[in-house]
């Protein structure tokens, strides 16, 4: 249910990319990518919390630690999860090929993967597809490096923007997967953004964090948090802008397009969730803190019975004035709460409201963009979470996933 807006893609400067087909896939599909990033840059990454996660993730973070990397290499079409030592040792080996021809260590290199959980990776393939991946490094391939990423997703996801910074020209481009496994405790499914500004680590680190929190950690598709989530955000330092040196003003000019980059990467996937047919926000307003606003708002996107009666266009509020009621709070009732579905007021005054109109409810829910909006009032902060509904397409998808 994505609106595709087709737009030009910048390169980042320090940023090059390379993808084939491996065969990852019984299908000729792009299923295998790496990324070269120039020497100077800075590099950030947030990672699942999942206790399952793949060895990928393991390697990842241990190596992020130990240096800026060289490369990124990121297949589709198997997570290399559940796969034990056996599956962290097939790793080496392709970090080994990576580093042998690309002249650096296994630790300068980032591992992803994505795909069918508890299958051995196919090693040799991505071994013999080095040397032309190697060969091939362009900056102006990002379009087929968001394509190489997908599995069930449906369409590619990417951004890039090209604007002034105190009179200077800054680029940030991004892609991003994922469209079922999705409730991020970090980032996405995979995720990879880029700019050409001259930001330290330790400040890059903390920009991805602070943006994360009211990004991807905001969405959720089916509440399962998967194996492998990685977002990688690169810093190159290539443009005359360090981050450092500029004014307060500019320095929230560029976090405020940053952040709006990986708001509309989020909002992209779910969009493109597993048999979405509605894009969903649930806005939680007046509650004491942020963390209780989104516990409210996941709450409500994730009950199975919410989504359900959202794709039947059914207005069955007390679905979601159940799930409100489900979160442990410091309120004793909900006698406070206002809910509306966009503009229509539902529940107040611990009471319907004497003035909804059902029918308008229901005609409502016919639009494919819909929104939940719940006063709490009992504080000042909000949260806002974006999901989608549940259909029997995501049944269906689920199902026939490794048919």
């Amino acid at each position: 249910m994505n609106d595709k807006i087709t737009k030009k893609i910048y390169p980042v400067d320090g940023v090059k990319i390379s993808s084939v087909s491996s065969g990852m896939y019984k299908k000729i599909r792009l299923d295998l990518s790496i990324i070269e990033i120039n020497s100077n840059s800075s590099v950030a990454g947030v990672f699942t919390k999942n206790k399952a996660k793949s060895p990928a993730v393991i390697i990842s973070q241990k190596n992020l630690k130990k240096s800026n990397p060289k490369f990124l290499i990121v297949n589709a079409g198997n997570a290399n999860a559940g796969t034990g030592k056996d599956g962290y040792n097939d790793v080496i080996k392709y970090c080994e090929s990576l580093a042998k021809k690309g002249n650096c260590s296994i630790y300068d290199i980032l591992v992803f993967s994505t795909g069918v959980i508890g299958e051995k990776i196919k090693v040799k393939n991505i071994v013999n597809s080095i040397p032309l991946l190697v060969k091939n490094l362009d900056a102006n391939q990002w379009n087929a490096f968001s394509q190489s990423i997908l599995t069930t997703d449906t369409e590619n996801k990417i951004i890039s923007k090209k604007f002034k910074i105190a009179g200077e020209s800054v680029t940030i481009t991004g892609v991003t997967k994922g469209s079922g496994m999705i409730m991020p405790n970090m980032a996405t499914m995979l995720s990879f953004v880029a700019t050409d500004v001259k930001i330290p680590k330790n400040q890059l680190s903390k920009i991805l964090k602070d943006i994360t929190k009211v990004s991807f950690n905001m969405i959720t598709v089916d509440g399962d948090t998967s194996t492998n989530d990685s977002s990688i955000l690169i810093a190159t330092g290539k443009s005359k802008i360090i981050y450092n040196n500029l004014s307060n003003d500019d320095k929230n000019k560029f976090n405020n397009i940053l952040k709006s980059i990986y708001i509309d990467l989020a909002k992209k996937i779910v969009k493109d969730g597993e048999g979405a047919t509605k894009f969903v926000t649930i806005k939680v307003d007046k509650v004491s803190t942020f963390k209780v606003a989104k516990k409210i708002a996941m709450s409500v996107a994730n009950s199975p019975l919410v989504k359900t009666a959202l794709f039947a266009e059914d207005p069955n509020w007390g679905r979601i004035l159940s799930a409100i009621g489900n979160v442990n709070t410091s309120v004793k009732d909900l006698s406070k709460i206002e809910l509306r579905l966009g503009k229509i007021l539902i529940y107040k005054n611990n009471k319907l409201n004497s003035k909804y109109n059902e029918k308008a409810a229901k005609k409502y829910l016919k639009n494919k963009n819909i929104e939940i909006y719940i006063k709490y009032n009992t504080g000042l902060f909000s949260g806002t979470v974006w999901t989608s509904d549940l259909s029997h397409e995501y049944i269906n998808i689920n199902a026939d996933y490794r048919s």
